[in-house]
């Protein structure tokens, strides 16, 4: 089973990375942001499986709540408050964004442990829309879920998806479709060859496998980046 993907917003380095330690600890893999904007960047472009959000974010900019009300919104990924306010109207603001949980500082390991938890199993029962990119199924286009690709390749001017069920066409390049795609999930491991982590089955120094197809390697750090933790 592949980790939950975690994203920690806070401020302060230290705070920071000890919430990181403690969630890595505990088998969950973290990503770390800031403040709002470097948050929003990387919920737009990874699969993140929810965001500890801590409300002070230094002064001059976006506070946790407004960013949690903007997740709300567009992003859609469940988050809880970690922050050292205890203040009613803070907390009442909080709560009107619908968190899947407030924590004060200083806490437990195991409380924000548990908190994690439980967020993730109430927010898997939620039905979610799932993040797709768009191409073409022979005359039409269809909207492909990112997470149904197995492996991607170039031919000439055009991309082919492979899935299991069939095979999609887009036309882009190699570098253009990168920046699209969740770094966390999608590596390319060939000029032409861009490979779903999540669906690899095995490998060696020359290929890997995928499903019933083997696929040319050539990035000789591919071990580091399959087992990378952000």
């Amino acid at each position: 089973m592949n980790p939950k993907v975690i994203l920690v917003v806070e401020d302060d380095y230290l705070n920071r990375r000890l919430t990181k330690k403690i969630l890595q600890e505990n088998g969950y893999q973290v990503l770390e942001a800031k403040n709002a904007d470097e948050a929003l960047k990387i919920l737009n472009k990874e699969l993140v499986d929810l965001t500890i959000l801590d409300i002070n974010l230094g002064d001059g900019e976006m506070d946790g709540i407004s960013l949690g009300n903007l997740i709300q919104n567009k992003q859609k990924v469940p988050f809880i408050y970690l922050t050292a306010y205890e203040n009613a109207k803070v907390i009442s603001e909080a709560v009107a964004t619908s968190p899947y949980s407030y924590l004060t500082k200083p806490f437990k390991n195991s409380d924000l442990v548990a908190s994690v938890e439980l967020a993730i199993i109430k927010s898997a029962k939620e039905d979610k829309p799932k993040p797709t990119i768009l191409v073409k199924d022979g005359e039409y286009k269809v909207a492909l879920p990112i997470e149904d690709i197995n492996y991607i390749t170039s031919e000439g001017n055009y991309l082919l998806f492979y899935t299991d069920k069939k095979t999609y066409k887009c036309r882009s390049t190699i570098e253009q479709i990168l920046k699209v795609l969740p770094s966390l999930s999608f590596i390319q491991i060939h000029r032409a060859f861009i490979v779903n982590k999540n669906k690899v089955e095995k490998f060696n120094s020359k290929s890997v496998i995928v499903g019933n197809s083997e696929i040319p390697l050539s990035k000789k750090d591919f071990p580091n980046n399959l087992s990378s933790t952000g």
